[in-house]
């Protein structure tokens, strides 16, 4: 792989589709698989450092995943942590405090939009406008189409939980077909 900003949309949205569905059926095994090969396919650290980063990035998920009582500040330095190796490794000029910040506050606006329908589409999609624009320095608006797909893979991922997490329920395929549009909208704003 070349450019952090090259990836591959459809390998990138297939590994996070398998990240999501081992997360919710707590299969921590699986997570860590598909997260080496997000952190691979989406930041090209090579096997030392996307073993790190995997690492990094399961560790921050399952200190989140309890609901309700997740450790919300540890997700955040293993995200810290996660950000740091990548800006060390190059293509990315970013203060990983801020990154993990960023990245940490629309995991909670979707907890919230998950649990509650109350909350906001819109609060989620610009959180993820804020973490894609600052991380890629990408222009809001550039980014806007990715992040709103995001959402909606995140709106079928909580149908496809509700529903009772079977890798059968073909809400997973609709959820995979979103991140994959949502990733491909990514690379043409940022590469």
């Amino acid at each position: 792989m070349g450019s952090p900003r090259d990836f591959d949309p459809v390998l990138l949205g297939n590994r996070e589709t398998d990240a999501w569905a081992a997360y919710y059926r707590h299969e921590w095994g699986r997570f860590l698989h598909a997260a080496w090969g997000m952190v691979a396919e989406g930041f090209g650290l090579g096997p030392f450092g996307t073993t790190v980063g995997a690492w990094h990035v399961l560790r921050a998920n399952q200190h989140w995943a309890p609901y309700p009582h997740n450790d919300p500040d540890a997700a955040r330095v293993s995200m810290r942590r996660f950000y740091a190796l990548i800006a060390r490794a190059g293509g990315f000029d970013l203060d990983p405090v801020r990154a993990s910040h960023l990245e940490v506050e629309w995991w909670r606006l979707h907890r919230e939009h998950q649990h509650d329908p109350a909350v906001q589409t819109e609060a989620l999609v610009g959180s993820l406008v804020d973490l894609y624009s600052y991380v890629y320095g990408a222009t809001p608006e550039s980014v806007f189409d990715a992040a709103r797909l995001r959402v909606e893979a995140m709106d079928l991922s909580d149908a496809w939980v509700a529903a009772g997490c079977e890798l059968t329920d073909p809400l997973l395929a609709r959820e995979r077909a979103a991140l994959v549009s949502s990733y491909t909208s990514l690379r043409a704003a940022v590469s």
